[in-house]
């Protein structure tokens, strides 16, 4: 069987906007010098680099598990299937302790474990993580499964018809539009169409509320409105923060678009500045994607060992 080709073309997201904001070197790692990683026969730097680009923190894994539960739960409901909570939680710890054990042992620099989890940057660094921290992880997770299945979205989520429903959590090979002629990520945790006919974007959140999620979900609404050719007018977007039992509306209406669409077009200018072919997504060297000044976000940064900068980190840990 012949091997699909990839090529690195260029698109956006928000959280590729984001990389960039916060360190263009850390941008450039991940979304370019990376490119390639995965062969076989891949030079060693770009190897380790593809490896690091993969790995989270535990924050993001608590989230990574909360998500998909949920996504299953989802799936299990519009399929017809009973959801019993307490499995769905003890399923999860299950899954996280699986995860930590290969984490633990670097394994993801060997073999290949689970498409969600590719390891933890506190392992690849040794970080003096106490067992306090990563026991309140498992209870991120806990109490965010327990909040949901006790709100309102169960009997909600159970009470739609087959045509209400939009999409849950479909993924990058599916979840894009095109804004401006550039390809964007937008993948809704779920999307479903409510009683009064209005489509809604729902957004889990295990971590505090914090500037930029806004912006996420706008995104969200104008893939929704795109792709199932509906009026954006009439889209809701939901951001719920599981862990603090809150549910926030966003505002979806022509300021929001417009302030949105012209903060992607900056952002899509900045990111091509760097290139040396945007028709071919080519960048500039290394040299021209500048290191962060922030040595905090170094030390969250799973680049911190290639980009030099692994023992001015440690310092400010």
């Amino acid at each position: 069987m012949r091997r699909t080709s990839f090529t690195n073309d260029f698109s956006w997201s928000k959280s590729r906007h984001e990389k960039l904001q916060e360190c263009q070197r850390a941008y450039y790692f991940y979304y370019y010098r990376s490119w390639g990683g995965w062969e076989s026969g891949a030079p060693r730097e770009v190897r380790e680099l593809y490896v690091l680009k993969k790995l989270g923190n535990r924050y993001t894994w608590a989230g990574s598990v909360v998500h998909d539960a949920i996504r299953d739960a989802l799936l299990d409901w519009r399929a017809g299937r009973e959801v019993d909570p307490a499995k769905v939680e003890k399923r999860a710890l299950e899954l996280m302790r699986e995860d930590f054990r290969y984490s633990r042992g670097k394994s993801y620099w060997t073999q290949k474990y689970r498409k969600t989890f590719s390891g933890l940057v506190e392992h690849e660094y040794d970080e003096a993580v106490p067992d306090e921290a990563w026991k309140q992880n498992a209870e991120t997770v806990r109490s965010a499964l327990g909040w949901f299945f006790n709100s309102s979205w169960p009997a909600l989520v159970r009470a739609l018809k087959p045509a209400q429903w939009l999409e849950v959590d479909a993924g990058a090979d599916f979840s894009t539009f095109t804004l401006d002629g550039v390809k964007v990520f937008a993948i809704p945790d779920f999307a479903f169409v409510d009683a009064e006919g209005s489509p809604v974007v729902v957004d889990w959140k295990t971590g505090k509320a914090r500037d930029g999620y806004d912006e996420q979900v706008l995104g969200y609404a104008l893939y929704v409105s795109q792709r199932y050719r509906l009026p954006l007018e009439k889209v809701r977007a939901s951001l719920v923060y599981l862990n603090d039992g809150v549910e926030q509306q966003v505002q979806v209406d022509r300021d929001a678009v417009e302030g949105f669409k012209s903060r992607f077009a900056q952002s899509v200018a900045r990111m091509r500045e760097l290139l040396e072919d945007p028709a071919t997504n080519t960048p500039k060297g290394e040299s021209a994607f500048a290191q962060t000044d922030n040595l905090a976000a170094c030390a969250r940064c799973a680049f911190r060992r290639p980009c030099g900068r692994e023992q001015a980190a440690a310092k400010v840990a």
